[in-house]
């Protein structure tokens, strides 16, 4: 589905990654673990096409998605919840649902998607005329992820989903992520929490400096001793 292949981007004259390939499969679960500044955030951004790359190759579904707009690869299905959430906290919890749906191809789906979410996230439905900004940091992931399904993505883009989260907070958003895969969305999460992540994982990469040094499956990759070692404190 996605394949990025020689993915080298700087900022400026400060070089942020090296060779970077990666792929993603229709249906997986697909995880980018690593330390803060590692570059995971900054690969999703240029998958969104929100920063341009120095070189390589960028497709989806066979689709060269380097000279494409932002908006266009949102059309093509590849949607990015951000870090950070960044909601519309001075609308509500429906105002920005219908934002996220407000992508040309995706309104005529927006009945249908809100039922969707709120079935997913009961707690929005329940809070649905609440301003986003007097929510809870949990309900905003929440908010965040749900907006992002509005969209009706093929590929799900997903940047530290757990920042800022309780651990009980962040087991249910992990929850979520798996059962939101079994829907079929397949997903590429970007993540500092590498236990919670690499666990609900089909393959994962993981990132260091820029670049990538170890792959293989979820609990291939729990399993390994660089990966306890330089992550897990074990």
């Amino acid at each position: 589905m996605l394949r990025i292949e020689k993915l080298n981007f700087s900022y400026g004259d400060l070089k942020v990654l090296w060779d970077v390939d990666l792929e993603v499969k229709e249906g997986e679960i697909v995880t980018v673990v690593g330390a803060n500044g590692a570059g995971k955030s900054t690969t999703l951004k240029n998958i969104s096409r929100l920063v341009k790359p120095d070189s390589g190759a960028l497709t989806f579904d066979g689709q060269d998605l380097s000279r494409l707009p932002s908006h266009r690869v949102v059309e093509l299905g590849v949607v990015q919840v951000p870090e950070g959430r960044r909601i519309f906290p001075e609308m509500t919890v429906m105002e920005n649902l219908r934002m996220g749906s407000y992508v040309k191809g995706t309104r005529k789906d927006r009945e249908r998607n809100v039922e969707w979410v709120f079935d997913l996230f009961p707690r929005l439905q329940e809070r649905q005329k609440q301003l986003g900004g007097t929510m809870s940091g949990g309900e905003q992931q929440m908010l965040a992820i749900a907006r992002g399904l509005m969209a009706n993505p093929k590929l799900l883009l997903l940047d530290e989903p757990s920042l800022g989260l309780s651990p009980l907070l962040v087991k249910n958003i992990f929850d979520i992520i798996t059962g939101i895969n079994r829907q079929g969305v397949t997903i590429l999460l970007v993540e500092q929490n590498v236990y919670q992540s690499l666990r609900i994982a089909h393959r994962a990469y993981v990132m260091e400096t820029g670049r990538v040094v170890l792959t293989g499956g979820g609990q291939e990759l729990l399993d390994n001793e660089h990966v306890k070692k330089a992550f897990l404190g074990m």
